[in-house]
Order: C-alpha cells, then sequence, then structure tokens
C-alpha cells in the first residue's frame, strides 16, 4: 500500500478487525480516505490494521461498537466526525455466522442476536451514515456498500446455515430499497455478494470443495472485495447505484 493522498473524507469500516473488513479499511486508506476501523471485540486485531494503515502514511483510528447497539453505533458516527472529519463513505461488513444447525435445533436467542447483527445493525450503521453524509442534512453526500452474499441468491440449505444465509437475502433488498430513498441526497447504496473468500469464516472442509465448484478454480483472497468496494465508493462508479456486485469465481 503506498502512501495515502488524504482529501476524499472519512470511511467508517464495520467489522475491520480481519479478514474482509480488514482488506477494505487498508485499500480505502490507500485510495485516499480516513478510516475508521470499528470491531467488537478484536481491539488487538483492529489495532493492527490501524498501524498497517498509518505505518504506510494513512490515517486511521480503530472504535470499539457494537454494530447492533444504537448508542454504540452513534457514538462511533460522532467520534469519526470529530476525530477524522465528514463521512462521505460506509462499509457495512460486520456480521456473524450464528448457530450452524436444521432449523429444528436453532435457539431462538441466538437467532435474535445474529439479526440483531446481521440485518438490524446494517440498518442502523446506514440510518446515522445517511444522516451524516445527505446534502438534506448539510452532508456531502457518499456512498454506502453493504456486504452480503452469494448465499443470498443460491442458499445451500443443508449446510445449516439457513438463517445466515436469510439474513444476507435481507441485506441485498436492504440495500436496493435504500438506493431509491437516499438517491436524491447524494447518497449511493449498493451492496457486494462475496463467494467463498479466505478468511477465517470460510470453513476449512469446504474451501477446496467450493473453490474446485468455481469456473475459476478457486476460491477468492479479500483484497478482491476490497477491490470491488473500492470501486463502488469512487466516482468511477458514479452511476451505479441500487446494484449488487457479486464477486464469486462465477458460483
Amino acid at each position: 500500500m503506498g502512501t495515502a493522498v488524504q482529501d476524499k473524507g472519512t470511511a467508517i469500516v464495520t467489522g475491520a478487525s480481519r479478514g474482509i473488513g480488514a482488506a477494505i479499511a487498508k485499500r480505502l486508506a490507500s485510495d485516499g480516505y480516513s478510516v475508521v476501523v470499528n470491531y467488537a471485540n478484536d481491539a488487538g486485531g483492529a489495532k493492527s490494521v490501524v498501524s498497517a494503515i498509518t505505518g504506510t502514511g494513512g490515517t486511521a483510528v480503530a472504535v470499539q461498537a457494537d454494530v447492533a447497539s444504537e448508542s454504540d453505533v452513534a457514538a462511533m458516527f460522532e467520534r469519526a466526525a470529530k476525530q477524522m472529519g465528514p463521512v462521505t463513505a460506509l462499509v457495512n461488513n460486520a456480521g456473524g455466522v450464528g448457530e450452524s444447525a436444521p432449523i429444528e435445533e436453532q435457539h431462538a436467542d441466538a437467532l435474535a442476536r445474529l439479526m440483531q447483527v446481521n440485518v438490524v445493525g446494517p440498518i442502523i450503521c446506514a440510518k446515522h451514515a445517511v444522516r451524516a453524509m445527505s446534502t438534506e442534512h448539510g452532508g456531502k453526500g457518499g456512498s454506502i456498500v453493504t456486504i452480503a452474499s452469494v448465499a443470498a441468491k443460491a442458499p445451500a440449505g443443508a449446510s445449516g446455515n439457513i438463517p445466515y444465509e436469510a439474513t444476507k437475502g435481507a441485506l441485498v433488498t436492504f440495500a436496493r430499497g435504500l438506493s431509491n430513498e437516499v438517491a436524491s441526497e447524494g447518497i449511493r447504496s449498493n451492496s457486494v455478494s462475496p463467494g467463498v473468500i479466505d478468511t477465517e469464516m470460510a470453513v476449512p472442509e469446504l474451501r477446496e470443495a467450493l473453490g474446485k465448484q468455481a469456473p475459476l478454480g478457486r476460491i477468492g483472497e479479500p483484497d478482491e472485495i476490497a477491490a470491488t468496494v473500492s470501486w463502488l465508493v469512487s466516482p468511477e462508479a458514479s452511476f451505479v447505484t441500487g446494484t449488487d456486485v457479486t464477486v464469486s469465481g462465477g458460483l
């Protein structure tokens, strides 16, 4: 990552302490954004991402916040604006997998938490992003990118992750609907649906099998998702909104 030239505003990347989120945070920093590296529990991972960014001339700060808590999210956006400058990009990346079990064995409390983190959380973050970015509220406009999954389009079902797949389907729908609501306020909203990506969340025993199923013959890398997000928030994608971009190697 080269030395960043700052002046694109502030990007908040949720769940950015590792994996796809960390790759996105580093890429946006290299693009010239000041980056809020959000994390829920992994303070060490977030600190490492910040060090990687600042070590190459970028600007970043780690901010702990549970995206399912509106008070946490509000505080994060307030800190971002005061410490980093106007928020012009939000990447809704934080999320969980939930219980890997048949529906008959799913627990209500675990389902509620999964929905709160994977669906309600991104909506809450988008709410505060719109308030910060909207030209109707004095903002500069901006871009919201929500990380969904190919599982939203082709749910495996038998994998035992139906609730997770359902949350990702909800995110695609939300991003599309939001695009219509805020387009006149200078805000674009899109989603990205990764396939199997080489992160800790990818189930080891499925990596090789699913990699072979993809026409490209492999699983993806976090940097490939980051590159897609980088394009979506950039002026090069100025006419792109309400779109879900699949990055899956052809799956």
